[in-house]
Protein backbone atom coordinates (compact mmCIF):
# COMPACT_ATOMS: atom_id res chain seq x y z
CA UNK A 1 0.00 0.00 0.00
CA UNK A 2 1.55 3.80 -1.03
CA UNK A 3 0.21 6.75 -0.99
CA UNK A 4 -0.37 7.30 -4.51
CA UNK A 5 -3.16 4.45 -4.58
CA UNK A 6 -4.33 5.89 -1.36
CA UNK A 7 -4.41 8.98 -2.91
CA UNK A 8 -6.31 7.46 -5.79
CA UNK A 9 -8.82 5.51 -3.75
CA UNK A 10 -9.80 9.06 -2.31
CA UNK A 11 -9.82 10.66 -5.97
CA UNK A 12 -12.02 8.13 -7.70
CA UNK A 13 -14.76 8.06 -3.94
CA UNK A 14 -14.90 11.78 -4.54
CA UNK A 15 -15.60 11.31 -8.28
CA UNK A 16 -17.29 8.47 -8.65
CA UNK A 17 -15.18 8.07 -12.21
CA UNK A 18 -12.02 6.54 -12.89
CA UNK A 19 -11.90 9.03 -16.03
CA UNK A 20 -12.10 12.12 -14.30
CA UNK A 21 -9.91 10.64 -11.37
CA UNK A 22 -7.12 10.23 -13.66
CA UNK A 23 -7.54 13.71 -15.12
CA UNK A 24 -7.44 15.22 -11.84
CA UNK A 25 -4.63 13.21 -11.05
CA UNK A 26 -2.60 14.03 -14.56
CA UNK A 27 -2.47 10.42 -14.98
CA UNK A 28 -3.87 7.74 -17.68
CA UNK A 29 -6.63 6.10 -16.83
CA UNK A 30 -4.90 2.64 -16.84
CA UNK A 31 -2.74 3.83 -14.42
CA UNK A 32 -6.03 4.54 -12.07
CA UNK A 33 -7.12 1.13 -12.59
CA UNK A 34 -3.44 -0.42 -11.85
CA UNK A 35 -2.99 1.51 -8.75
CA UNK A 36 -6.64 0.72 -7.63
CA UNK A 37 -6.38 -3.45 -8.53
CA UNK A 38 -3.00 -3.54 -6.42
CA UNK A 39 -5.23 -1.84 -3.62
CA UNK A 40 -8.20 -4.00 -3.58
CA UNK A 41 -5.27 -7.22 -4.31
CA UNK A 42 -3.47 -6.27 -1.01
CA UNK A 43 -6.44 -5.63 1.03
CA UNK A 44 -8.35 -8.68 -0.07
CA UNK A 45 -11.90 -6.76 -0.78
CA UNK A 46 -13.03 -5.03 -3.41
CA UNK A 47 -13.57 -1.41 -3.09
CA UNK A 48 -16.10 0.04 -5.94
CA UNK A 49 -18.78 -1.74 -7.83
CA UNK A 50 -17.68 -1.03 -11.59
CA UNK A 51 -19.87 -0.21 -14.42
CA UNK A 52 -21.88 2.35 -16.01
CA UNK A 53 -21.90 3.96 -12.63
CA UNK A 54 -18.61 3.65 -10.11
CA UNK A 55 -20.04 3.01 -6.48
CA UNK A 56 -18.05 2.32 -3.24
CA UNK A 57 -18.80 -1.12 -2.23
CA UNK A 58 -19.27 -1.29 1.78
CA UNK A 59 -15.82 -2.52 2.34
CA UNK A 60 -14.88 1.07 0.40
CA UNK A 61 -17.04 2.87 2.27
CA UNK A 62 -15.59 1.56 5.15
CA UNK A 63 -11.79 1.92 4.46
CA UNK A 64 -12.77 5.87 3.17
CA UNK A 65 -12.17 7.57 6.79
CA UNK A 66 -9.04 5.07 7.31
CA UNK A 67 -7.81 6.28 4.06
CA UNK A 68 -8.22 9.69 4.58
CA UNK A 69 -7.23 9.39 8.10
CA UNK A 70 -3.17 8.04 6.66
CA UNK A 71 -3.56 11.08 3.57
CA UNK A 72 -3.89 13.53 6.76
CA UNK A 73 -1.44 12.26 8.54
CA UNK A 74 1.15 12.23 5.74
CA UNK A 75 0.49 15.79 5.08
CA UNK A 76 0.93 16.46 8.92
CA UNK A 77 4.40 14.63 8.92
CA UNK A 78 5.40 16.35 5.61
CA UNK A 79 4.45 19.91 7.25
CA UNK A 80 6.16 19.24 10.30
CA UNK A 81 9.48 18.25 8.64
CA UNK A 82 9.08 21.36 6.39
CA UNK A 83 8.93 23.06 10.01
CA UNK A 84 11.51 21.05 11.76
CA UNK A 85 14.41 23.49 10.49
CA UNK A 86 12.67 26.52 11.11
CA UNK A 87 11.43 24.84 15.16
CA UNK A 88 8.14 24.62 16.43
CA UNK A 89 6.50 24.23 19.16
CA UNK A 90 2.44 22.24 19.45
CA UNK A 91 0.14 23.24 21.72
CA UNK A 92 -3.82 21.61 22.09
CA UNK A 93 -5.92 24.18 23.86
CA UNK A 94 -9.52 23.42 25.33
CA UNK A 95 -11.71 25.45 23.09
CA UNK A 96 -12.92 27.93 26.02
CA UNK A 97 -9.33 29.03 26.81
CA UNK A 98 -7.53 29.66 23.37
CA UNK A 99 -8.51 33.47 23.55
CA UNK A 100 -7.79 34.02 27.03
CA UNK A 101 -4.68 32.22 27.69
CA UNK A 102 -2.93 31.52 24.33
CA UNK A 103 -3.31 35.06 22.71
CA UNK A 104 -1.13 37.05 24.40
CA UNK A 105 1.19 34.61 25.20
CA UNK A 106 1.80 33.96 21.92
CA UNK A 107 2.06 37.01 20.30
CA UNK A 108 5.24 37.83 23.87
CA UNK A 109 6.68 34.31 22.88
CA UNK A 110 7.04 35.26 18.81
CA UNK A 111 8.34 39.10 19.83
CA UNK A 112 11.62 36.97 21.57
CA UNK A 113 11.46 34.02 19.15
CA UNK A 114 10.09 35.22 15.52
CA UNK A 115 11.47 32.27 13.77
CA UNK A 116 9.30 30.02 15.87
CA UNK A 117 6.64 28.90 14.65
CA UNK A 118 3.92 28.03 17.20
CA UNK A 119 0.43 25.38 16.54
CA UNK A 120 -2.24 26.02 18.59
CA UNK A 121 -5.04 22.99 18.19
CA UNK A 122 -8.32 23.71 19.87
CA UNK A 123 -11.09 21.09 20.96
CA UNK A 124 -12.83 19.20 23.74
CA UNK A 125 -11.09 17.13 26.51
CA UNK A 126 -11.03 14.36 24.80
CA UNK A 127 -9.86 15.07 21.55
CA UNK A 128 -6.74 16.96 23.14
CA UNK A 129 -5.45 14.40 25.30
CA UNK A 130 -5.30 12.06 22.44
CA UNK A 131 -3.57 14.42 20.32
CA UNK A 132 -1.02 14.32 23.77
CA UNK A 133 -1.30 10.94 23.65
CA UNK A 134 -0.36 10.28 19.70
CA UNK A 135 2.40 13.08 20.22
CA UNK A 136 0.59 16.01 17.59
CA UNK A 137 1.21 17.93 20.73
CA UNK A 138 4.05 18.89 23.41
CA UNK A 139 1.83 20.68 25.87
CA UNK A 140 -1.99 20.36 26.44
CA UNK A 141 -3.87 23.05 28.14
CA UNK A 142 -7.20 20.85 29.40
CA UNK A 143 -9.76 20.03 32.44
CA UNK A 144 -8.16 19.13 35.37
CA UNK A 145 -8.22 16.35 37.02
CA UNK A 146 -8.09 14.14 33.64
CA UNK A 147 -10.41 11.82 33.89
CA UNK A 148 -9.44 10.06 30.58
CA UNK A 149 -8.46 6.03 31.31
CA UNK A 150 -7.19 6.33 27.86
CA UNK A 151 -4.38 8.95 29.01
CA UNK A 152 -3.36 8.33 32.56
CA UNK A 153 0.19 9.84 32.55
CA UNK A 154 -0.34 13.72 31.69
CA UNK A 155 1.74 15.77 33.98
CA UNK A 156 0.71 19.38 35.32
CA UNK A 157 2.59 21.99 34.81
CA UNK A 158 0.65 25.16 36.17
CA UNK A 159 -2.85 24.34 38.14
CA UNK A 160 -5.13 26.88 37.03
CA UNK A 161 -8.94 27.35 39.13
CA UNK A 162 -11.22 29.91 37.41
CA UNK A 163 -14.80 31.03 38.68
CA UNK A 164 -17.89 29.49 36.91
CA UNK A 165 -20.53 32.70 37.63
CA UNK A 166 -24.37 31.80 36.95
CA UNK A 167 -25.25 34.80 34.92
CA UNK A 168 -28.94 36.19 33.74
CA UNK A 169 -29.59 39.31 31.52
CA UNK A 170 -29.29 42.70 33.27
CA UNK A 171 -33.40 42.77 33.15
CA UNK A 172 -33.94 39.31 34.67
CA UNK A 173 -31.73 40.03 37.36
CA UNK A 174 -33.55 43.34 38.18
CA UNK A 175 -36.95 41.01 38.65
CA UNK A 176 -35.59 38.87 41.09
CA UNK A 177 -36.23 39.15 44.73
CA UNK A 178 -34.31 39.83 47.49
CA UNK A 179 -32.43 36.64 48.98
CA UNK A 180 -33.91 34.86 45.65
CA UNK A 181 -34.09 31.26 45.09
CA UNK A 182 -33.27 28.83 42.28
CA UNK A 183 -36.86 28.64 42.05
CA UNK A 184 -37.12 32.37 41.44
CA UNK A 185 -34.87 32.39 38.81
CA UNK A 186 -36.74 29.55 36.64
CA UNK A 187 -39.81 31.23 37.56
CA UNK A 188 -38.24 33.72 35.24
CA UNK A 189 -36.56 31.97 32.56
CA UNK A 190 -37.93 28.31 32.94
CA UNK A 191 -34.59 27.59 30.10
CA UNK A 192 -31.37 26.55 31.65
CA UNK A 193 -28.42 26.23 28.88
CA UNK A 194 -25.62 23.62 29.97
CA UNK A 195 -21.85 23.89 28.89
CA UNK A 196 -20.06 21.13 29.18
CA UNK A 197 -17.07 23.11 30.78
CA UNK A 198 -16.12 19.66 32.76
CA UNK A 199 -15.07 16.53 32.37
CA UNK A 200 -18.22 15.26 34.51
CA UNK A 201 -20.90 18.28 35.40
CA UNK A 202 -20.61 19.22 39.27
CA UNK A 203 -23.47 18.55 40.96
CA UNK A 204 -25.03 22.21 41.27
CA UNK A 205 -24.58 22.24 37.47
CA UNK A 206 -26.22 18.78 37.12
CA UNK A 207 -29.07 19.75 39.86
CA UNK A 208 -30.02 22.92 37.73
CA UNK A 209 -30.27 21.15 34.73
CA UNK A 210 -32.75 18.70 36.26
CA UNK A 211 -35.08 21.58 37.74
CA UNK A 212 -35.03 23.32 34.58
CA UNK A 213 -38.24 23.05 32.58
CA UNK A 214 -36.08 23.33 29.39
CA UNK A 215 -32.43 22.52 28.97
CA UNK A 216 -30.71 22.79 25.93
CA UNK A 217 -26.89 22.61 25.37
CA UNK A 218 -25.08 25.09 22.59
CA UNK A 219 -21.67 26.16 21.99
CA UNK A 220 -20.44 29.49 24.15
CA UNK A 221 -21.20 31.92 21.31
CA UNK A 222 -25.07 30.87 20.66
CA UNK A 223 -24.98 30.60 24.72
CA UNK A 224 -24.13 33.97 25.45
CA UNK A 225 -26.58 35.94 22.58
CA UNK A 226 -29.43 33.38 24.38
CA UNK A 227 -28.68 34.45 27.93
CA UNK A 228 -28.38 37.54 27.09
CA UNK A 229 -31.33 37.88 25.08
CA UNK A 230 -33.27 36.69 28.47
CA UNK A 231 -34.41 33.21 26.95
CA UNK A 232 -32.10 31.36 28.94
CA UNK A 233 -29.40 31.08 31.75
CA UNK A 234 -26.37 29.29 33.05
CA UNK A 235 -23.31 29.13 34.33
CA UNK A 236 -20.10 30.00 32.33
CA UNK A 237 -16.54 30.24 32.90
CA UNK A 238 -15.78 33.59 33.81
CA UNK A 239 -13.10 34.74 31.08
CA UNK A 240 -15.72 33.40 28.45
CA UNK A 241 -17.96 36.15 29.60
CA UNK A 242 -15.76 38.53 31.21
CA UNK A 243 -16.37 41.26 28.57
CA UNK A 244 -20.07 40.73 29.08
CA UNK A 245 -20.10 41.77 32.48
CA UNK A 246 -17.90 44.87 32.43
CA UNK A 247 -20.06 46.36 29.83
CA UNK A 248 -23.05 45.02 31.50
CA UNK A 249 -24.47 42.96 29.25
CA UNK A 250 -24.78 39.85 31.96
CA UNK A 251 -25.00 39.76 35.35
CA UNK A 252 -23.72 37.35 37.82
CA UNK A 253 -26.36 36.01 40.36
CA UNK A 254 -25.76 34.34 43.59
CA UNK A 255 -28.98 32.54 44.69
CA UNK A 256 -29.05 31.65 48.40
CA UNK A 257 -29.49 27.90 47.52
CA UNK A 258 -26.40 27.64 44.71
CA UNK A 259 -23.17 26.28 45.80
CA UNK A 260 -20.82 28.53 43.31
CA UNK A 261 -18.80 26.70 40.63
CA UNK A 262 -15.29 27.10 39.36
CA UNK A 263 -13.54 24.99 36.72
CA UNK A 264 -9.74 23.54 37.22
CA UNK A 265 -7.45 23.38 34.49
CA UNK A 266 -4.23 22.96 33.51
CA UNK A 267 -1.18 23.19 31.27
CA UNK A 268 0.27 19.68 30.90
CA UNK A 269 2.67 17.93 28.85
CA UNK A 270 2.85 13.89 28.65
CA UNK A 271 7.07 14.23 28.57
CA UNK A 272 7.88 16.37 31.47
CA UNK A 273 11.66 16.13 29.46
CA UNK A 274 9.66 18.20 26.57
CA UNK A 275 10.95 21.29 29.19
CA UNK A 276 14.06 20.74 28.05
CA UNK A 277 14.08 22.85 25.21
CA UNK A 278 14.21 26.41 26.41
CA UNK A 279 11.75 27.51 23.62
CA UNK A 280 9.03 25.08 24.83
CA UNK A 281 10.03 26.21 28.90
CA UNK A 282 9.64 29.91 27.52
CA UNK A 283 6.48 29.52 25.79
CA UNK A 284 4.83 27.46 28.85
CA UNK A 285 5.69 30.63 31.40
CA UNK A 286 4.18 33.08 29.00
CA UNK A 287 0.69 30.63 29.48
CA UNK A 288 1.62 30.48 33.14
CA UNK A 289 1.48 34.27 33.53
CA UNK A 290 -1.90 34.96 31.70
CA UNK A 291 -3.24 31.80 34.36
CA UNK A 292 -2.59 34.43 36.75
CA UNK A 293 -4.64 36.76 35.14
CA UNK A 294 -7.88 34.57 34.58
CA UNK A 295 -7.99 32.47 37.41
CA UNK A 296 -6.01 31.97 40.60
CA UNK A 297 -3.10 29.53 40.20
CA UNK A 298 -3.45 26.77 42.49
CA UNK A 299 0.20 24.98 41.42
CA UNK A 300 3.27 25.98 39.42
CA UNK A 301 5.55 23.02 38.87
CA UNK A 302 7.52 24.79 35.54
CA UNK A 303 10.60 25.69 37.41
CA UNK A 304 11.12 22.12 39.36
CA UNK A 305 10.27 20.00 36.26
CA UNK A 306 13.65 18.65 34.72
Amino acid sequence: MDLDQIKTFDRIAQDLSFTKAAARLNVTQATVSMRMRALEDLLGVPLFHRGRKVTLTDQGMTFLPYARRILSTAQEAREALRRADRGRITLACLRSLVSPLVTDSLVRFQDRHPGIDVIVYEGQHRHLTAMLHDRQAELGIVAWPNLDPLVQDLEPLVIMREAAPLVVAPEIAAQLPRDYTIADVLALVPRVIALRWWQVDPDGAAALAQRAATCVELPTGPARRLVIKGAGFGVFVRSAIIDDLEEGRLVEIQPVDFEPLHRDTALVTLTPSALDRPIVRDFANEIALECEKVGTVIENRIAAVR
